[in-house]
């Protein structure tokens, strides 16, 4: 797939960490499903349009919501679009990329260190923070492209905070970097329009991300009901095989995480079924489900990399039975 106009050309590290995938599961879904008709640099390096960032955001959303990704990759961004619910409105945001160095304002005194010890990120550092509890008073002046904030275990605290900062800042947007981060406030601070993404491991990557930001390139959240969570991957048949192929292992990952997923498979189909004595416990009974669900759904993402890195047998996807 190849864009109309020029855009930035990003690496398949930046690209996967824009759409809020892993590297390895972009990878993987290449390899079996052929989601990307990259170009490749003169070195090998495959880069990815700005259109091509965005058709995978369509794709880690829609799978996010349940969608099977077999079912996916073949699709045109049009159709990807009117699945997710959202409008393209990148060529009006687009005007406003900045075309040299971006305007940063940090928040984090490693993150300036990083940045500082590194040569030649594409950024033109304005204002420092130390901490975000006190941004917005440190962080007054010149207005900047981008707030950039390094929050290793943010959480819901940090909303009002993030937002006092980037009005103190007059940052155009908001790029926070993570290390690691419950999947509900990664939603909440989507939905304040931040970028978020995890710590990148080249400083490098940052301009990239800070310029993917300013462009809107940024999915919209997506509205997900309470009572939704991702189709089951792994049923009881796929385990035992998984289980069984594992053996051969001196790791044991595979029957140990099998056993787990055996454990929240179960809690998930006993809280749905689960007597409940009032519409308060049966509001209960349904966010224990909803929870277990979630867990079932990550710890599934992990055996499904962990079944790829042994070389054990993968179901098919969706399944074509289940025992639940």
């Amino acid at each position: 797939m190849t864009s109309t106009s020029p855009q930035p050309v990003y690496r398949s590290g930046v690209a996967a960490r824009l759409a809020g995938l892993s590297v390895e599961t972009l990878r993987v879904w290449e390899r079996r499903y052929g989601v990307s008709d990259t170009q490749r640099s003169e070195h090998g390096q495959r880069l990815y349009s700005a259109e091509q960032v965005r058709r995978l955001g369509l794709l880690k959303q829609l799978v996010d919501n349940g969608h099977p990704i077999g079912t996916l990759a073949a699709l045109p961004l049009e159709r990807l679009e009117e699945m997710a619910g959202v409008r393209d409105v990148q060529p009006a945001a687009a005007a406003a990329v900045p075309k040299g160095p971006v305007r940063v304002a940090l928040v984090g005194e490693t993150l300036a260190r990083r940045i500082a010890a590194a040569a030649g990120t594409g950024l033109d550092v304005q204002r420092v923070a130390r901490r975000l509890d006190g941004a917005a008073a440190a962080l007054q002046g010149t207005p900047v492209d981008v707030l950039l904030v390094e929050l290793p275990e943010p959480d819901e605290a940090a909303l009002p905070l993030l937002a006092a900062a980037r009005s103190a800042a007059g940052a155009t947007a908001v790029v926070v970097l993570y290390r690691f981060c419950a999947s509900a406030t990664i939603r909440a601070l989507r939905a304040q329009d931040c970028m978020v993404a995890r710590v990148p491991s080249e400083m490098g990557e940052l301009a990239q991300l800070c310029r993917g930001a300013v462009s809107g390139r940024q999915l919209p959240p997506a509205e997900r009901s309470a009572t939704t969570v991702p189709a089951l991957r792994f049923d009881e048949a796929a385990l035992a095989t998984i289980t069984a192929a594992g053996n051969r292992l001196a790791c044991e990952c595979p029957r140990h995480l099998s056993d787990l997923l055996l454990m929240v498979g179960s809690f998930e189909r006993y809280s749905a079924q689960c007597a409940s004595r009032n519409e308060a416990d049966a509001q209960l009974h349904q966010e224990l489900g909803h929870a277990a669900g979630l867990a079932r759904s990550m710890l599934e993402t992990a055996m499904e990399r962990l079944v790829l890195a042994e070389g054990l047998p993968l179901p098919p996807f969706p399944l074509q039975s289940s025992s639940s």
